[in-house]
């Protein structure tokens, strides 16, 4: 399987890209498990990231893409991968297509967790107030919230068009989300 899988923040990404990877014995990357490790390992692309992020600006398009195309070269995704915050944008899809085809791969499915703005402020909100979150207040998340969704319209019409959009509703039990997930992947 190789996919990438999309979704707000709040709806469970993390904890379901975990539990389909080992369903399916594939790495779940995340982008910002990518950035911390080549930050971390001092790379050219770790300390070209770092620069941007230390001025508090976003990290421009062709440094994350070099970053997503050196994670992808590696032995452990040559039976599959799900990607977890990647691409964010088309333009960042038509990259992945493009690095995608350099190794002989294509992409299987874009699967989108979604869930109800209220229900994923709720989550967000309580996930604040056990971390001590204190900067993530109501009105900051909504605004995430709405970010995103702006963000992201393109994007899921683009693997839409494509016929490669999954989507799946990320309300509910952790077990009973993934059930539908898998159900959904396996039904492709």
């Amino acid at each position: 399987m190789r996919a990438i899988l999309l979704g707000p923040p709040g709806a469970g990404k993390g904890t379901q890209a975990t539990r389909l990877a080992q369903r399916y014995g594939v790495p779940a990357i995340s982008t910002g498990d990518i950035f911390r490790a080549n930050v971390s390992g001092d790379t050219e692309l770790g300390r070209s990231a770092q620069a941007y992020m230390s001025a508090g600006a976003l990290v421009p398009d062709e440094v994350t893409n070099a970053m997503v195309a050196d994670r992808l070269s590696q032995d452990d995704v040559v039976s599959g991968f799900l990607l977890d915050g990647y691409p964010r944008n088309p333009e960042q899809a038509v990259e992945l297509d493009m690095m995608l085809g350099g190794l002989g791969f294509t992409l299987d499915a874009a699967i989108e967790i979604t869930a109800d703005v209220d229900e994923v402020t709720e989550r967000l909100l309580r996930r604040a107030q056990i971390e001590g979150r204190a900067d993530d207040t109501e009105p900051v998340i909504r605004t995430r919230l709405e970010v995103y969704g702006v963000a992201t319209a393109p994007l899921t019409a683009f693997y839409a068009g494509r016929g490669l959009l999954v989507q799946v509703d990320g309300l509910g039990d952790i077990d009973s989300v993934t059930e539908r997930l898998v159900a959904a992947l396996d039904a492709r």
